[in-house]
């Protein structure tokens, strides 16, 4: 895979998308609620199928893992190489809540690892992506190299609107001596951290493959790093569920 030759198209093709998913924006639609508690609308149905619809295209002999995709079995998905795994619109609940801070989130997986990511967030029309060591935004046609910032006080740290509260993340801050919460939606907080404007993204909470393998892939291009609590990097596609495990985001190299 080239990803230098079709980038382009996915740019035009998620920019297509994130027009689509903001004409719904601040419109009153049914909401259902997934086995895993989470919330489904007619949007993320709807960037879904354009979406898998736009990579078939592109690429027609690559699989596709959707998080509203119908269920692979593990049996299914180990004869994977390589795959696309995207989330159609990460942060459900940022956009029923009308924040802004929901995005697309395209990866591409081989061998158990994000070798491309591309997050699109369709509110402020911003695109992030990376590979091969590199990592860019792009906004108005305009392309910016991607660097994390390696010295701040305090730690400036990101999270969720609703994971202050998380009693592991609680005990986990105490062990730094200052530090800065702030609160950002969806993937974009790996992106923020690739772009130097964050630090550290600590999370307990549970999220799947599809909510971090494209923010992942940016954030480790942008000289990154993220690891579990063994202090290995995320896999995917390596076990029969799809969960996530606790991870640590940052673009300070050591925290200790």
């Amino acid at each position: 895979m080239t990803f230098e030759k079709i980038i382009p198209q996915l740019i035009k093709l998620t920019s297509d998308v994130g027009k689509v998913i903001m004409s719904f924006y601040k419109d009153d639609i049914p909401i259902k609620t997934k086995l895993n508690k989470t919330p489904l609308t007619i949007v993320d149905q709807t960037a879904h199928r354009l979406i898998v619809e736009g990579l078939s295209h592109l690429t027609p002999n690559i699989a596709i893992l959707s998080e509203e995709s119908d269920a692979n079995t593990f049996k299914q998905r180990l004869e994977w190489q390589e795959y696309w795994l995207i989330d159609p619109l990460d942060g459900t609940q940022d956009f029923l809540e009308q924040t802004g801070e929901f995005c697309i989130c395209i990866a591409y997986i081989k061998n158990h690892q994000s070798i491309f990511g591309l997050v699109y967030a369709p509110f402020t029309c911003t695109h992030y992506y990376g590979f091969n060591n590199k990592a860019y935004k792009q906004y108005n046609s305009i392309q910016t190299s991607l660097k994390v910032c390696l010295e701040k006080q305090p730690l400036r740290v990101v999270i969720g609107h609703h994971s202050v509260h998380h009693s592991k993340l609680q005990l986990h801050l105490k062990k730094f001596d200052e530090y800065r919460i702030n609160h950002l939606g969806s993937a974009l907080k790996f992106c923020k951290i690739a772009q130097g404007v964050f630090d550290y993204y600590p999370k307990f909470g549970p999220c799947y493959e599809w909510d971090t393998a494209a923010g992942v892939c940016i954030l480790q291009n942008a000289g990154g790093r993220i690891v579990d609590e063994n202090n290995d990097p995320l896999k995917y596609n390596a076990k029969d569920d799809l969960l996530s495990p606790v991870f640590f985001a940052s673009g300070i190299l050591s925290l200790d």
